[in-house]
Formats: structure tokens, sequence, C-alpha cells
């Protein structure tokens, strides 16, 4: 297996299990020190983060697929920052409370975003 594919999957896999993990957290102990709302933002954090994680390794399969793309990291490595972004400003907002936390999270948005179209550029290009 590339390095590059390697990795990737890789971090996809401990990105999974993070977010099945932090998962449980807020179904089990936040559920009830957390107000409705901001439980709903904790989930929102969880869903973007488990699905990304299963998006990384997707990314990480095409690195192996297709070794000479230079889009296949520069997706993956982005996706991955998306996900600690988006998501980790959302577990901040919905723990903390601080509002202001939540302008950061459009930057993670933007980053995920991204790495989806650089996956089909990459994909693409090698075609």
């Amino acid at each position: 297996m590339n390095a590059n594919a390697q990795q990737l999957i890789g971090s996809g896999a401990v990105l999974a299990f993070l977010g099945v993990a932090l998962g449980a957290f807020g179904a089990h102990a936040l559920k009830a020190k957390l107000a409705a709302d901001m439980l709903a933002v904790y989930q929102t954090g969880v869903q973007y983060h488990l699905w990304h994680a299963l998006g990384v390794v997707l990314i990480g399969i095409v690195a192996q697929l297709l070794p000479a793309s230079k889009w296949m990291p520069i997706a993956g490595w982005t996706m991955v920052a998306g996900v600690v972004v988006f998501s980790g400003s959302l577990y901040a907002l919905a723990i903390s409370g601080v509002r202001v936390l939540g302008a950061i999270t459009p930057i993670g948005g933007v980053a995920l975003l991204a790495a989806w179209l650089l996956l089909s550029y990459g994909v693409i290009k090698a075609g």
C-alpha cells in the first residue's frame, strides 16, 4: 500500500473511532448537562465528524487506486482539517457555550466542501 493511502486510511479510522467515542460521550455524559439546543449542536458535530471520517477512508482507498495523483493527499488532509475545525468548533461551542466559537465553524465547512471538490477533480484528472 502506498504511504499516502496508508496514512489517510489510518487517519480516517482514528477519526471514526473518535467520532464514535465523542458521540457516546454526548449521548451519555452530556445529555443531562446541556440544553437541548446545545446538545443538537454537539450532535451535528458528531454527524459531520463520522461522515467525513468515512470520507477520509474513501479518499485513502482512491489514493491507493490512483497512486500518481497529487490531489488525493491534498483532498484527504483538507478533509481531516475540515473535521477538526468544523466538528471541533461545534463541540467546543456546545460544551463551553461561548457563541463566538460558532464563527469558526464555516471555515471548517468550507474545508469539507473543498475536500470533496478536490477528490472529484483528482479523479477526473486521472481519467
